[in-house]
């Protein structure tokens, strides 16, 4: 997304945008009737990727526009320049709240089943995007701060040459936008020099204390995330183990089965063994009971 100079009544997009999921009540409600649907599910899961593309790219727009910033020498592309970049952050510290509720009111539908599964590894596969992408983005900040640190540095050793690292570093922290360099604006014999040094300085405070706000905030949804994902793993670590134990048990029981088996077998076998044991016993009674009869007749005779 790419930010132009608007009116002062520029609305932001993602600050009231009806997004189908989570914006408001009744769009929450409908999601969550929806959500049965795995085609929902895969429709949302589609969006939030739009939108982490959106968020990237927001940043990648954030990083040329403070590179302008460093090396505009002209006042009004200067402010320009700043207005652009006030409203970019603006409007993605707005998407990465959208992100965050969107992600979040995934990760509370849960599930069980396959479809459970699916869930909760796609959710998972977001959150992390996310986290990746506001880690880029705290990255592209400090960089910078640190570039408009070093800038400050070379303006003050403009106005006064000899500074020493105290008071340059005095004026890099100086929180009154350039309180210690107007102080030393006007002992320096420079002036046409200086008066621009000290314009740029206090812009650079300015961007400073934008960036430092933004990290704030960055550094808070960091941690959001970063409990979720924490949450994540210990749910897929749940189920895998959970999973494991089924699998030992059912290992365990095929082995009682096998054995069951074995034993029944071993029953039967024994079993016909007593049946002919018993039928050769039979055949060898039968056969002497035979033998005496035959032998009592041929006595009679």
């Amino acid at each position: 997304m790419q930010s132009t100079t608007q009116s002062p009544t520029r609305v932001n997009p993602y600050a009231q945008q009806d997004y189908p999921s989570y914006d408001n009540k009744d769009s929450t409600t409908n999601l969550n009737a929806g959500m049965d649907s795995m085609s929902a599910f895969y429709g949302e899961i589609s969006s939030i990727q739009d939108d982490l593309r959106t968020f990237n790219d927001n940043v990648s727009s954030i990083s040329d526009l403070h590179s302008r910033s460093l090396n505009n020498t002209d006042d009004s592309a200067a402010q320009r320049n700043a207005q652009q970049l006030d409203e970019l952050v603006q409007d993605t510290s707005a998407l990465s709240n959208v992100l965050k509720r969107r992600i979040k009111a995934l990760e509370r539908q849960g599930g069980t089943g396959r479809d459970g599964q699916i869930r909760k590894q796609q959710t998972g596969l977001v959150k992390q995007k996310f986290v990746e992408a506001i880690q880029n983005y705290q990255t592209v900040e400090q960089q910078y701060r640190q570039k408009y640190k070093q800038r400050l540095e070379r303006q003050y050793k403009i106005v006064k040459p000899d500074a020493s690292p105290e008071e340059i570093k005095a004026v890099v922290d100086d929180n009154q936008g350039g309180q210690v360099f107007s102080q030393a604006l006007m002992n320096s014999n420079r002036y046409g020099e200086a008066r621009s040094a000290y314009r740029e300085v206090q812009e650079r405070h300015e961007d400073i204390k934008r960036i430092e706000k933004t990290l704030t905030e960055l550094a808070q949804l960091f941690n959001d995330m970063s409990v979720l994902v924490e949450q994540q793993d210990e749910t897929i670590n749940v189920i895998e183990t959970t999973a494991a134990q089924v699998e030992k048990d059912t290992e365990v029981g095929l082995g009682y089965t096998e054995k069951a088996v074995d034993s029944a077998r071993a029953a039967r076998k024994k079993r016909w063994i007593c049946f002919f044991i018993f039928l050769v016993v039979l055949i060898i009674v039968a056969i002497v009971i035979a033998v005496v009869v035959v032998q009592n007749n041929n006595k009679k005779k």
